[in-house]
């Protein structure tokens, strides 16, 4: 049987191809790693650090067509307390998918700590007001869990820079945040104005809330 030669070119492509398709590969799991590495292994939306960013960058594409929204889970600990801490992890994650659902593709959500997350979504003025109380009714569905379902409540604060007259992050957290207090246990979106914002914070959140803590000047 005659075997047929190949053309030293042939094989000398072939032989590049293999190291530069596993290079290819190789680079592609690392980006994937380096992505994963700035989400929330529980809920799937971003960390704090990775969500300002990407925040602060939509705020500055579409100031005048995004909501801001901060909300935290109503009688997290209760729920924990009752019904164990895989049911707790359960809500947060439905928390979670909730938002990245309602910000869409075109926004962005993320876990600020504990119980307590952002969103930002690009949404134009004269649909927000429509969109804020489907977030409203999104946040307030049972989550199933095992043979049966988990009350959830969300105290929600919502802020615009149209409203706060400002496109700065820490801001809009600070007004978002004061509202969603204000609103708390209410059941819906509670909407920021601009004299929230004089509010004592740190970070733009209330002093005491996760990312608000400062590091003691070292003696």
């Amino acid at each position: 049987m005659t075997t047929l030669a190949l053309p030293r070119k042939t094989l000398h492509i072939t032989t590049l191809a293999v190291p530069l398709a596993g290079w290819t590969l190789h680079t592609t799991v690392l980006r994937r790693r380096l992505v994963q590495a700035r989400r929330d292994p529980l809920t799937s939306t971003w960390r704090r650090e990775e969500f300002t960013d990407r925040a602060q960058r939509l705020l500055k594409r579409h100031p005048n067509e995004v909501v801001l929204i901060l909300a935290d889970a109503d009688h997290f600990k209760q729920l924990n307390d009752r019904h164990g801490h895989a049911a707790g992890d359960t809500a947060l994650a439905a928390i979670g998918s909730r938002l990245t659902e309602w910000a869409g593709r075109h926004g962005v959500a993320g876990r600020l700590g504990g119980d307590e997350f952002a969103a930002l979504a690009r949404i134009e003025p004269r649909h927000q007001e429509l969109r804020l109380e489907h977030l409203a009714r999104l946040m307030t569905r049972p989550v199933p869990y095992g043979d049966g379902l988990l009350p959830l409540t969300v105290s929600l604060g919502a802020a615009t820079p149209a409203a706060i007259s400002t496109t700065d992050l820490p801001t809009l957290m600070r007004a978002a945040d004061t509202a969603m207090y204000e609103g708390k246990y209410t059941g819906t979106v509670i909407q920021a104005d601009p004299e929230r914002t004089s509010m004592p914070s740190i970070n733009g959140r209330r002093a005491g809330r996760p990312g608000t803590s400062t590091p003691h000047p070292v003696a």
